[in-house]
């Protein structure tokens, strides 16, 4: 019955730069991690990064750190990602998703809740 709305997803070109936003639609929730995951065609779904509310400690996968960042307003249960240095290789759909739990942020099937996700895609 949560759902949660992507936005901010686009076509850029490599080195460019996006900001995604994921937010809550309807009656807010109690969370503990929010993260980010992604899938490109023909792959498998990827972790991308994650953040503990509680902390504020942020996770990230190799292929993105250095270039994107996670943050989060936890009082609008939303989180943000940003990422720079656009590669065509971060071509994907981006999927957000919460959890009430602070173990295995980047196992996807331990998140109970998931947005519809936004395209992303990176030319040249």
């Amino acid at each position: 019955q949560v759902q949660l709305v992507e936005s901010g997803g686009g076509l850029v070109q490599a080195g460019d730069s996006l900001r995604l936003s994921c937010a809550p639609s309807g009656r807010t929730f109690s969370s503990y991690t929010m993260g980010w995951f992604r899938q490109a065609p023909g792959k498998e779904r990827e972790f991308v990064a994650a953040i503990s509310w509680s902390d504020g400690n942020t996770y990230y996968a190799d292929s993105v750190k250095g270039r994107f960042t996670i943050s989060g307003d936890n009082a609008k249960n939303t989180v943000y990602l940003q990422m720079d240095s656009l590669k065509p290789d971060d071509t994907a759909v981006y999927h957000c998703a919460t959890k009430r739990s602070t173990t295995d942020y980047g196992l996807g099937r331990t998140y109970g809740f998931w947005g519809q996700g936004t395209q992303v895609t990176v030319s040249s």
